[in-house]
């Protein structure tokens, strides 16, 4: 069988995918990063290759060496890594092209560079469904109507939010917008939105994917550290978007979602 790549950043997504793709009978080689990717992932693969980021062009041998012919890219590279690079000439001559330089635009264009060499950067979700859901969930406490009508407002906030390119996360209360989501990340902006929310808390944060969000290496996902950072500050409702977030350890989750009385639902 010829074998799938994964190029690997941090946390635990690159060990759910890599973990249901084994057990369909695929054999896993990956890419992994220096001071990024979780070097138990070894145990979880057939083979992992260890790079810096930046080194595109070893990345790309890496997989044609191997046979590879689609490979999918999951985990987070932290930003300051991603622009505190030391790219090889192949990533140095791709920056140079770019007009605008974000994980998007980067990441799109490392599609690009795949694909001249043979090897298809495809979306993971056909291994990761179960974890993805749709419509209609809801975990932990039931919402109040004022938190409801949050939920819809901050949606749709997060998706024009998200439309501009500055982040894909927002905090709102009572119709007012707390937090949106920067180069900080998705933790910074729920632990502010919550201060900002006051001692008696009550704040609802939603998560999106951006309008035309390429889901070959931008998946959404929410997990326990999200859910305790959440409870931590105060937070009480969880948004996230049906059918394009993927819920990390899943049934734990959903069981923490009711220990911590924050709700967890999709929109």
């Amino acid at each position: 069988m010829t074998p799938l790549g994964l190029i690997a950043g941090n946390r635990s997504l690159p060990f759910l995918f890599a973990r249901e793709a084994r057990a369909r009978g695929q054999r896993v080689v990956a890419v992994g990063f220096t001071n990024e990717t979780d070097p138990a992932l070894a145990r979880e693969v057939d083979e992992l290759v260890w790079l810096r980021v930046g080194q595109l062009g070893a990345l790309i041998k890496a997989f044609s060496e191997r046979g590879v012919k689609q490979c999918v890219m999951l985990g987070q590279i932290a930003p300051k890594n991603l622009f505190d690079v030391r790219p090889d000439l192949r990533a140095m001559g791709l920056l140079f092209r770019l007009k605008e330089k974000n994980a998007h635009t980067i990441f799109g264009a490392i599609g690009t560079e795949l694909a001249k060499d043979g090897v298809e950067l495809i979306p993971a979700i056909p291994w990761l469904q179960a974890w993805i859901p749709g419509a209609g969930f809801h975990a932990g406490p039931q919402l109040t109507e004022t938190q409801q009508s949050d939920l819809t407002f901050g949606g749709r906030i997060a998706k024009e939010v998200s439309r501009l390119e500055i982040g894909q996360t927002v905090v709102v209360k009572d119709g007012t917008v707390l937090a949106v989501e920067g180069f900080e990340g998705t933790d910074a902006c729920l632990e502010r939105g919550g201060k900002l929310a006051g001692k008696n808390g009550g704040a609802v944060a939603v998560k999106v994917a951006k309008p035309n969000h390429d889901l070959r290496f931008d998946l959404p996902c929410m997990g326990t550290r999200t859910l305790e950072i959440a409870a931590a500050a105060g937070i009480k409702v969880l948004g996230f978007e049906a059918d394009r977030t993927i819920l990390l350890d899943r049934p734990t989750l959903e069981a923490d979602a009711r220990r911590s009385n924050v709700a967890l639902a999709s929109i």
